[in-house]
């Protein structure tokens, strides 16, 4: 029930009040314009690959793209609105990170040395600060969040990891475009599959053991299909789990 004063519902008074006392509103923003990214995506990402040689021959649109990112303020976010938020920006910034070194590149892990990965570079500006990828992945996506589909998300420019989506992941729709990364790649037997009692698994589950609650199994049954999903129903108690070599060849066409 909506108290009234007079006309005026109480929570629209409340609203008219933080206006006029110049309080921010949060959690009241605009969602974020991911148009110019999803432009990109639409144009040079197919079935998951990346046409790295198109997004440099755009790479000024790329860069607004990311000063559009820089410009947010990612307190004023709704949950969801700031978790596509920093899920776009890793996938984005992986990309420019690429097209330093493209074409002359064949893994990202040519863009790390000795005593630095690639993912330890401070390169991405969000909220004023520098940030490497590891602290977006880490520190604020896993940390904050704490949902397990993110790893069916981000993406690594690898061809071992989950396919890269060609659109942006959006608050209103996030939901389901993470159910639906998640489904596809634990249903793609060239990244994990059933043999008899031997589920091979990405090695992403192995990393990232504690984010699946350290029961592979009990994960791949709520997202698995068909003959996968029967399979681990028929043999859950005597399965095991094998983890696949990850192929850190780069994702592009």
């Amino acid at each position: 029930m909506t108290l009234r004063l007079g006309k005026i519902p109480l929570t629209g008074l409340i609203l008219l009040l933080l206006g006029a006392s110049g309080l921010p509103r949060v959690g009241l923003a605009q969602p974020v314009d991911h148009s110019l990214y999803g432009n990109l995506l639409g144009k040079y990402v197919r079935q998951g690959k990346v046409d790295y040689r198109g997004f440099k021959n755009e790479e000024t649109r790329l860069d607004a793209y990311l000063k559009v990112l820089e410009d947010v303020d990612t307190k004023k976010l709704l949950r969801d609105e700031r978790f596509a938020f920093y899920v776009n920006a890793y996938n984005a910034w992986t990309i420019k990170l690429i097209l330093g070194a493209y074409p002359d590149i064949e893994s990202i892990k040519d863009l790390g040395s000795l005593f630095r990965s690639p993912w330890k570079k401070k390169i991405a500006r969000i909220d004023g600060d520098l940030l490497t990828l590891d602290q977006i992945e880490h520190d604020i996506l896993r940390a904050q969040f704490r949902d397990p589909r993110v790893h069916f998300a981000v993406n690594c420019a690898s061809k071992g990891c989950p396919p890269l989506r060609a659109e942006p992941y959006r608050g209103k729709d996030l939901a389901q475009q993470l159910d639906d990364m998640t489904r596809a790649f634990l249903n793609d037997p060239s990244h994990n599959y059933l043999k008899e009692h031997t589920l091979s698994v990405s090695k992403i589950f192995d990393w990232f053991e504690e984010d699946f609650n350290h029961d592979v199994v009990g994960f791949f049954l709520k997202y698995a299909n068909g003959t996968l999903l029967k399979g681990l129903r028929a043999n859950r108690e005597n399965i095991r789990i094998e983890y696949l070599d990850y192929d850190w060849v780069l994702n592009g066409l």
